[in-house]
């Protein structure tokens, strides 16, 4: 029994630690709206975490509805990153997207369609449950 007693003396009584709290902060990058193509001014992607909020207006035919396409490129050598919207008609949504710290810009582009786009950077903070 002795054993067993000498066992239970070594162990430590820890309160529970309350785990800690994380939050994203949105901060704008740049807000675009127009009809027709368009290539926006090169931003900083810092941190690589990216929201576009998008809507578009449908300007085309039943037969033939209008389209938006909206591409990631890089500043540096112009070359497509990555195709972020791709839609036909009228409708709206948010997307989010994952890219490399570098310094980008968007290429917008449309048919009969007017379009909406809003750009944002994505900044992770976390404290303790007690700050």
């Amino acid at each position: 029994m002795l054993p067993f007693l000498t066992t239970c003396a070594d162990v430590e009584e820890r309160p529970d630690l309350a785990p800690a709290i994380t939050t994203t902060l949105w901060h704008s990058l740049g807000s675009w709206s127009d009809r027709g193509n368009r290539q926006t001014e090169s931003f900083d992607v810092t941190t690589g975490a990216l929201r576009v909020a998008w809507e578009t207006l449908d300007q085309g035919t039943a037969s033939t509805p209008g389209w938006l396409r909206v591409s990631l490129h890089s500043s540096i050598s112009g070359r497509p990153l990555q195709t972020i919207i791709n839609t036909q008609g009228s409708g709206s949504d948010t997307t989010l997207v994952a890219a490399g710290p570098r310094v980008a810009f968007l290429r917008i582009e449309s048919e009969d369609v007017r379009w909406q786009i809003t750009l944002e950077e994505g900044v992770t903070r976390t404290r303790s449950p007690s700050s």
